[in-house]
């Protein structure tokens, strides 16, 4: 999905929120801010891009800034120790529900509500799962979605943010006592923003059930563009039957190319803003689903 004018606030509040979590004064801050505002895109002069390439490049600016190139590490390390506590709580959601794969795959999507909870305790945490889990997905989709996995020797999974990697790893864990079928979990090579590199994948023990490979993206780029991505990457998607997409940076990347890419691919996000309600039909704030086979 390219560009939308509701983008461009939404990009500018993750700047000044991101900037404001790191040790910078306010002489830098300003700088920094006013460097990023020349991108022509921030400007309203160029709308055939996505937001996640707008981030990358004030990404670029923040890093260069910091002199580290992950000025969240810290932060990212804390969500996954805070969603990992709650392991026990979650699995118990999935293991007393008669089709535990519809609990798995619905909490997966929640997961990719924690970029609002960088802050916020492991409490808070199971108290915004528990006010949410019972918000229905399509019907429809979930059923397709079923249908497809039953024919899947070869699934590929996007990877979003760290913290909602330990539901992914639930969600795959379901997948695999269900299904007999090949795995590979793939994470941002480059860290930006929250987003899971190898590290994150690594802290909870993902690599310890799959496969986990990095994008190969040359870049701190928020989302998947396979141009840009490793010939090993490419290689899996070739091979895939099935590719899972999470969160909304994947979702805006890969859907420019999924006309061209002719494989079967679900995406899985939580509907955080009008571009994506208007899409989907997705209230805010809801769980979305949507198959493209």
């Amino acid at each position: 999905m390219l560009l939308k004018p509701d983008c461009i606030p939404c990009i500018l509040k993750m700047t000044i929120s991101s900037l404001r979590k790191l040790p910078l004064d306010e002489n830098s801050v300003r700088e920094v801010y006013s460097e990023i505002l020349e991108n022509p895109a921030l400007r309203g002069l160029k709308w055939d891009t996505t937001s996640p390439e707008v981030i990358e490049d004030v990404w670029r600016k923040i890093v260069k800034k910091m002199d580290t190139p992950d000025p969240f590490y810290l932060e990212k390390s804390s969500q996954n120790k805070k969603v990992m506590a709650l392991y026990p709580f979650l699995e118990e959601l999935v293991n007393e529900d008669s089709d535990p794969l519809y609990p798995a795959v619905k909490l997966a999507i929640l997961g990719n509500s924690l970029d609002f909870m960088i802050a916020d305790t492991s409490l808070t945490i199971e108290n915004s799962i528990k006010d949410r889990i019972n918000a229905p997905l399509s019907a429809e989709n979930y059923s397709k979605f079923k249908q497809q996995l039953h024919a899947t020797k070869r699934l590929l999974y996007f990877g979003d943010n760290a913290g909602e990697i330990v539901f992914d790893k639930l969600f795959i864990e379901t997948i695999k006592k269900l299904y007999e079928l090949e795995i590979v979990f793939v994470v941002r090579s480059v860290p930006t923003l929250n987003d899971a590199t190898l590290r994150e994948a690594k802290s909870i023990g993902m690599h310890k059930i799959v496969k986990v490979i990095e994008n190969g993206i040359d870049g701190p780029l928020p989302g998947t563009m396979l141009n840009r991505c490793s010939n090993e990457v490419t290689d899996f998607v070739r091979r895939s039957d099935l590719i899972i997409s999470k969160g909304g940076g994947n979702f805006d990347t890969l859907d420019e190319e999924r006309k061209h890419l002719k494989k079967k691919i679900s995406f899985l996000l939580l509907s955080k803003c009008d571009p994506h309600f208007k899409n989907f039909g997705v209230n805010l704030y809801q769980p979305i689903m949507a198959n493209f086979y």
